[in-house]
């Protein structure tokens, strides 16, 4: 495969700066042991309430269609074990999030319902034996900031850094490509809900998929704009590179009334997302995303915590009017689970701009993705908090986890993005999209009202 070669080839050849080593054959051994093959805990803790891993959900609950895009929830007869509110919120504090307990304190009228802990994350054999490979392979280099030596897998199922945990994040296997329709939403401090942006967004990731692109390029992310009116014919695409020190991130925008496709460099670090108009930065999307140089990245180490995971009912089968309450989502269409995830503090580096001081990023140990931040300001204020809605997607061995929720505790407000709850469902694709879609011109081509 021509990518893959020149993959390996671009990042040892550009990556400057300090290394990582990549762990020894003695320390990978672990993995399918003690670890499961990209790095989480085999064996239950130690009263059951996470349970081993078995290899995940691998079989559609009754009533799913092969091809279908709206996936139902195999839970859905469950309970809660139990619910957790502001008032017994102190016999849980330790396994809740900043932001969790914020919400709590502040919402008698939010609750936690915790449910039954289910490992549901499946993956294909291919990214399973590729992250074995990397293992002893991948390094970071540029004091962690660029990654040398892996390619279709996890880079670190072994992590020794905060870097690492956040590569592991950033190359997660969400699917080799996916595209849906979705919507998203902003409700003020007043509870009244406002469309942000309804769209179409197409994600693939070259770093899993086969590709004649010799450029590093490990994820390409496109949306174009369907409402509101004021926005609709907008069309945004990204491309990200392995190595965003030597090639950084390239951005356009199709704006319609300017008729023209220009290059858009001020998308990405902390830039007000106009997807969630203006209530997220760039970086906040997917929990975290793009070049990792304006912080210090320090793994705080695994802990347990009760996070939101496996909410079907929420992504699938809930529409806007049954989800957004004045002042949070309504904890009736989430649901939430005991897992141990990889805890790590970012700080922001001295002579480094951007609205967070310092973030906490909670990381799933089965899917390495993001399911939580905690963000606070120069004053070490806590101003925003984010959720992601991760659910595998049992049909395709992928984990769906675009859908967040974001809340800002300054403003008083909160955004839900990329939600496909009514536009469709997510619909995968097992190659990537066809080069020629990831081009400027074919921006300009599809971006007229």
């Amino acid at each position: 495969m021509k990518y893959q070669q020149t993959f390996l080839a671009v990042v040892a050849a550009l990556a400057t700066g300090a290394a990582s080593a990549a762990v020894s054959p003695e320390e990978a051994k672990a993995l399918g042991t003690t670890l499961t093959q990209v790095g989480a805990q085999m064996a239950a803790n130690k009263d059951g309430s996470i349970p081993a891993y078995t290899g995940g959900l691998t079989k559609a609950p009754a009533g799913f269609k092969a091809g279908d895009a709206t996936r139902p929830d195999p839970f859905a007869s469950e309970k809660p074990k139990f619910s957790i509110t502001a008032a017994n919120m102190g016999q849980y504090e330790d396994k809740l999030t900043a932001g969790t307990k914020e919400l709590l304190k502040r919402n008698a009228s939010y609750r936690i319902d915790v449910y039954p802990t289910h490992r549901t994350v499946a993956l294909p054999k291919a990214v399973i034996e590729n992250t074995l490979k990397n293992a002893t392979r991948a390094k970071t280099t540029n004091e962690g900031r660029v990654v040398e030596g892996a390619v279709g897998g996890y880079p670190f199922p072994i992590p020794k850094n905060g870097y690492e945990v956040m590569w592991n994040h950033l190359l997660r296997y969400v699917g080799v490509a996916y595209r849906l329709s979705y919507k998203s939403w902003n409700v003020d401090s007043s509870g009244s809900s406002t469309l942000a942006t309804a769209g179409v967004l197409t994600e693939d990731y070259p770093y899993y998929g086969q590709s004649a692109n010799d450029s590093g390029i490990f994820w390409r992310l496109r949306s174009d704009y369907t409402g509101p009116a004021r926005r609709v014919g907008e069309t945004l695409m990204v491309h990200d590179n392995i190595n965003p020190m030597e090639k950084s991130r390239r951005a356009w925008q199709y704006l319609p009334g300017q008729r023209r496709v220009k290059l858009a460099p001020d998308i990405s670090y902390d830039a007000p997302n106009p997807g969630t108009s203006g209530a997220t930065t760039y970086d906040d999307t997917f929990i975290f995303n793009g070049a990792m140089d304006r912080y210090d990245f320090k793994l705080v180490g695994q802990k347990e915590m009760i996070v939101p995971y496996n909410n079907y009912r929420l992504v699938y089968q809930s529409k806007a009017e049954q989800l957004l309450k004045a002042k949070h989502i309504n904890p009736d269409a989430e649901r939430w689970e005991l897992h141990r995830v990889w805890v790590v503090e970012a700080t922001l580096k001295p002579g480094s701009r951007h609205v967070y001081a310092k973030r906490v990023f909670y990381i799933d140990e089965d899917s390495w993705i993001g399911l939580a931040s905690d963000g606070y300001d120069a004053r070490g204020q806590l101003y925003r908090s984010l959720f992601a809605y991760m659910t595998p997607s049992y049909d395709v061995a992928a984990q769906f986890s675009a859908n967040f929720v974001s809340y800002d505790f300054i403003a008083g407000m909160y955004s839900l993005s990329v939600h496909p709850g009514e536009s469709g469902g997510v619909k995968y694709s097992s190659t990537l999209f066809p080069d020629k879609e990831w081009t400027p011109d074919s921006m300009a081509g599809s971006g007229i009202r």
